[in-house]
């Protein structure tokens, strides 16, 4: 059991990571150093010996082995990233850099995505240190740089070029699972992740003929650019059930007393509510338009437009994904990935699935845990490279009307204390038992 040092431990070390600011623009705009010196003196304090490897001065990574009692055991992978998307001080209530702790709650980015679970696996391990804890499974213990961007300073380096570091490992937990999810009527979900959709970021380029703005142009780049945009902002996009959100949709149904009809999906999330949130962005591809550049000056019609999609596809999906963006975007339009990472899925019938349910409901007796698949991605996309299956797991215990989701990336990012010590305790029950 966790004790209260660990508890305590969990909210500063959130808070202290909050005030070093990571923040990563793209592009190689981050400094990850102090965070991982930070988390790195941490895990040395439980006796650890974290090592820290680079690929480009400062995006530093941490990795550090812990031994388990049984050697025959597959080992378990346990990561956290210490990038932060930007924040823009003037939009925030508190500066998103100050780690402030006000009424119960800890402010600052990185609050839930993800320097709480970072901080939850530190007091954890060091918990154990304590205590003279000894995990089942060899545990290894990865801080990463530059997941909000490519990952190549990251997970990406660590899994190309140090693949021995996680020798053993055939299954990971990291962020995005085991929140409360309040569906408004009183009950409280804690959905577990085991899938995300692929990433197929996109870079679309049209070419015409550049000239005067005056003049007649039937082959203006703008123009066959902004109709390819229109066209797949506009495009609807068929139903595709993969088996976790399968499994996502017939456990919440049982929950509601809905049956369970795969016939039209669209009506059963209609009648699932507000739960319908956790599945409804994963039953289609999707591609969302988000950037558009072209011209230099009012009156000159350029010879070259550009525009940035970001798409997401399913697991076995990335197929029909290529195939209609090459419909979409027709003869006039180029598309190239500007950034492309696989799909995943993870077995809901699992041992490793059995011990996060069991570890919630311990510390949730009146929590229903179901699994779901992410609508985005993490680094389990590349440590997956590895042959090691990700699922989301990051427990924390939300009062209703905290809405989770919608902080990630957002303005006023918070995490309440209360939160953060169900996380220790549920971590740290799931963790021994692994």
């Amino acid at each position: 059991m966790a004790d209260q040092q660990a508890l305590d431990e969990v909210v500063r070390f959130t808070s202290d990571l909050i005030r070093i600011d990571t923040t990563n623009r793209g592009g190689g705009d981050c400094q990850e150093r102090p965070a991982a010196e930070y988390a790195a003196e941490q895990l040395a304090g439980a006796g650890l010996q974290p090592m820290m490897l680079e690929r480009t001065k400062g995006r530093t990574n941490v990795v550090a082995r812990i031994e388990g009692s049984d050697p025959s055991a597959d080992a378990l992978l346990v990561h956290g990233h210490l990038d932060v998307v930007p924040a823009e001080a003037a939009d925030w209530s508190v500066h998103p850099f100050s780690g402030e702790i006000r009424d119960g709650v800890v402010w600052g980015r990185g609050a839930v995505d993800m320097k709480n679970m970072d901080a939850m696996i530190l007091a954890v391990v060091r918990g154990w240190a304590r205590q003279g804890v000894r995990p089942r499974r060899d545990l290894v213990i990865a801080f990463t740089a530059d997941e909000e961007a490519s990952a190549e300073d990251g997970s990406g380096f660590l899994a190309d070029e140090h693949p021995e570091l996680f020798e053993g490992c055939t299954e990971g937990v990291s962020e995005s699972g085991a929140f409360t999810f309040h569906d408004g009527a009183g009950r409280q979900i804690y959905p577990i992740a085991a899938g995300e959709r692929g990433t197929g970021w996109l870079k679309l380029t049209a070419r015409g003929r550049a000239g005067h703005g005056s003049k007649v142009n039937k082959e203006n780049a703008v123009t066959r650019l902004a109709a390819a945009v229109t066209r797949i902002g506009e495009h609807e996009w068929p139903l595709r059930l993969t088996p976790t959100v399968r499994a996502a949709l017939a456990e919440l149904a049982a929950l509601y007393g809905i049956e369970t009809d795969l016939t039209d999906v669209d009506r059963l999330l209609e009648k699932l509510g507000p739960a319908a949130k956790l599945v409804e962005a994963t039953v289609r591809n999707s591609a969302n338009p988000t950037m558009l550049e072209a011209g230099y000056k009012l009156n000159v019609i350029p010879g070259e437009a550009v525009a940035y999609v970001d798409g997401r596809y399913l697991p076995g999906g990335e197929e029909e994904f290529r195939a209609t963006l090459d419909m979409l975007t027709g003869p006039d339009v180029d598309w190239e990935f500007s950034h492309r990472e696989v799909a995943l899925q993870a077995p809901v019938d699992s041992p490793t699935y059995a011990r996060m349910r069991a570890a919630v409901e311990e510390f949730a007796p009146e929590g229903h845990v179901v699994p779901y698949c992410m609508s985005g991605g993490t680094d389990a996309k590349q440590f997956s490279r590895l042959g090691i299956t990700g699922y989301g797991f990051a427990p924390l215990k939300l009062p209703e009307g905290f809405d989770y989701q919608a902080l990630f990336h957002g303005v006023d990012e918070r995490v309440p204390v209360e939160a953060l010590h169900f996380g220790v305790r549920v971590l740290d029950r799931f963790l021994r038992t692994a």
